[in-house]
């Protein structure tokens, strides 16, 4: 647990407050799994995955999202050389460990299929060669909340492979300020160093560690009757929460408690993780629309009818 509270603080020192969102990443990266993090410009979202990469001296590449861009910009090509006649394979920004996928839905159908086979398998394919990639293998996407134009919505079945869909604040008025003077003080704040805290042997480590978090099968069976709750007929759900969902509270509340400094689960949480799980799982109907529902307000009421044990 020392070590990542001084994980924690590595990361503070070039990122301000958000600590829901660093704990979030967090989760996603200790368990190896995607996080989809939605927020205005200028909250730090491509700061924050920047900084962590460093601390855990993990491999990191940055993709910027346009309605341009084609899969051979994100997997790579296969390249032809004139000299020797034969072809050879550039690999591309995807060959990393974390990858920054800034602004995803900007993207085009083409683009998240290519994008999609290498979350969900693990690999690549460049022409009719299939590449494994390296290990641990972690998308964190960012999509801006209120630009819709030119944008290309995330299909379902892409979203739902996501473990959480973060939704990112603003910081508070005394974060802020503290932005304030670490980005126009006299020191450059590019200069700052980072250093490597949790290695990659500390990382498989944590993983397997998070796996033996024990979870009581009351708790189990809490997660079964709010998922199973999205999946009955109402006015307000058009579809509700696959099976990935109930997996996802598991691995999710464990790796909550383990950063809690505990080795078992307990309520607090579930309900720490509940909605980053599931926002991005329920389609909502035109009524809950027409109502002006957001789908928390869906996930509020959920959590009032089932008995929490």
């Amino acid at each position: 647990m020392e070590r990542i509270n001084t994980l924690k603080n590595e990361i503070s020192k070039k990122v301000i407050g958000q600590k829901d969102m660093v704990e979030k990443i967090l989760i996603g990266i200790l368990t190896g799994n995607h996080i989809l993090l939605e927020g205005l410009p200028g909250l730090a979202k491509s700061l924050t995955v920047n900084t962590i990469a460093e601390t855990l001296g993990l491999s990191f590449s940055r993709i910027q999202f346009t309605p341009d861009l084609l899969p051979s910009d994100i997997v790579g090509t296969e390249m032809y050389n004139e000299k020797t006649g034969d072809f050879s394979v550039k690999k591309g920004p995807i060959f990393a460990n974390i990858v920054l996928a800034d602004e995803i839905n900007r993207a085009p159908a083409k683009v998240q299929s290519a994008l999609l086979e290498a979350m969900q398998e693990k690999q690549v394919t460049i022409a009719s060669e299939t590449f494994k990639l390296d290990k641990p293998f972690i998308v964190l996407a960012t999509q801006n909340p209120i630009e819709q134009d030119g944008t290309y919505p995330l299909p379902e079945a892409q979203q739902d492979r996501f473990l959480m869909k973060v939704k990112i604040e603003y910081p508070t008025y005394e974060e802020e300020m503290e932005i304030l003077d670490l980005l126009t003080g006299e020191k450059e704040f590019s200069d700052i160093p980072i250093n490597t805290i949790v290695s990659l042997q500390d990382l498989e480590e944590i993983k397997e560690t998070i796996k033996k978090v024990v979870i009581d099968q009351k708790l189990k069976k809490y997660i079964l009757d709010i998922v199973f709750k999205t999946r009955e007929h109402s006015d307000y759900i058009a579809c509700g929460a696959s099976p990935r969902a109930s997996i996802s509270l598991v691995i999710a509340s464990k790796a909550a408690a383990f950063l809690d400094g505990r080795d078992f689960v307990m309520p607090q949480d579930i309900k720490k993780v509940i909605y980053d799980v599931l926002r991005h799982r329920l389609i909502l109907t035109y009524e809950a629309e027409a109502e002006d529902k957001k789908v928390e307000d869906i996930i509020d009421d959920i959590l009032k009818t089932v008995i929490l044990p």
